[in-house]
């Protein structure tokens, strides 16, 4: 079972996953541009097709879009694309909390993902995303580029 969702944003780092939701003009694709600026890989950008394997989310562009961005005032771009299994959804929020005092989870495909509501806009958005992955983004097994398990 698949499913696509669209007004999202989505980049790997490290392997995992990043979601990247919020309102039109929140700054969804703005954050994934940093995120790659920072080493992160284009996954989907307006839309991401979501898909369960082995009990996680794996996170893969649509096959209409695959590798391609739209950067406002730039146009259209293309990138190299790739998926990786969803660890973090990051909601971009105006009213975000500064410290969010419970966890959150969106359930995605029947599996619950780590949910941080996200404040957009400011210039070291990029570097907190990351820290948030790296502090409540699920752990995922390394996996070797044609997906499979890699030897201990």
């Amino acid at each position: 079972m698949s499913e696509t969702l669209f007004n999202v944003s989505c980049v790997a780092l490290g392997g995992r996953a990043i979601l990247i939701g919020g309102a039109p003009g929140s700054g969804k694709t703005s954050l994934a541009l940093a995120l790659i600026d920072r080493g992160a890989q284009l996954i989907g950008d307006d839309g991401v097709t979501m898909r369960v394997t082995d009990g996680r989310v794996i996170a893969s562009p649509p096959s209409q879009t695959v590798g391609k961005i739209e950067i406002r005032n730039v146009g259209i771009v293309d990138l190299p694309a790739t998926s990786a299994p969803l660890a973090l959804v990051l909601e971009l929020k105006e009213d975000a909390p500064r410290y969010p005092l419970e966890e959150k989870h969106r359930e995605i495909l029947g599996v619950p993902v780590p949910l941080i509501e996200f404040r957009p806009g400011d210039a070291i958005q990029a570097l907190r995303a990351q820290y948030a992955l790296d502090k409540h983004g699920l752990r995922v097994p390394s996996l070797s580029p044609a997906g499979a398990k890699k030897a201990p």
